[in-house]
């Protein structure tokens, strides 16, 4: 199978985006930076793309311009495995701008859509209770950041 890279495209702004990304992330880091030389659609000397790596998974940001935007159709999931990951996460993409959207989604200050999901989510989601399934779902739909504790009282029925 080919290798296949997650490319994000800002505007003016994939060094500071890959920058903030590897300070939120654990084991991250920049690989190398690539810039506009003679004749390039940027200024020779700027930023062109920056390759980096977050937790292992490789991405490339590229300086596109004013034509390339972000929507809610693609987003980075997060899977975390406590409610301090989920709380840490949140903030922490949020910080600088970012907003808080339904059920765990949020848009960092570049505009770049993130689902900040608990592990347990899915088992929750997909009780073979319906009833169980329901309630959970609704508790859900009426959060911005996931609320691990109050999904299990909601799916236990003592929310």
């Amino acid at each position: 199978m080919p290798k296949i890279t997650t490319f994000l495209a800002f505007q003016e702004r994939a060094e500071e985006a890959a920058a903030f990304y590897v300070s939120v992330f654990p084991n991250s880091r920049i690989v190398d930076t690539t810039r506009y030389g003679e004749g390039g659609p940027g200024p020779p000397g700027g930023v062109m793309t920056v390759s980096f790596e977050l937790d292992g998974q490789e991405f490339v940001a590229l300086n596109g311009g004013p034509h390339f935007t972000f929507t809610d159709g693609v987003s980075l999931s997060i899977e975390c495995g406590s409610q301090d990951e989920v709380d840490h996460y949140s903030s922490k993409l949020t910080e600088g701008g970012g907003d808080l959207g339904p059920c765990g989604w949020l848009k960092d200050r570049f505009g770049l859509s993130w689902q900040v999901t608990p592990s347990v989510l899915p088992a929750l989601l997909g009780d073979p209770d319906p009833e169980r399934a329901r309630r959970v779902m609704e508790a859900m739909l009426r959060m911005t950041k996931i609320d691990i504790a109050e999904l299990e009282r909601a799916g236990s029925g003592t929310a």
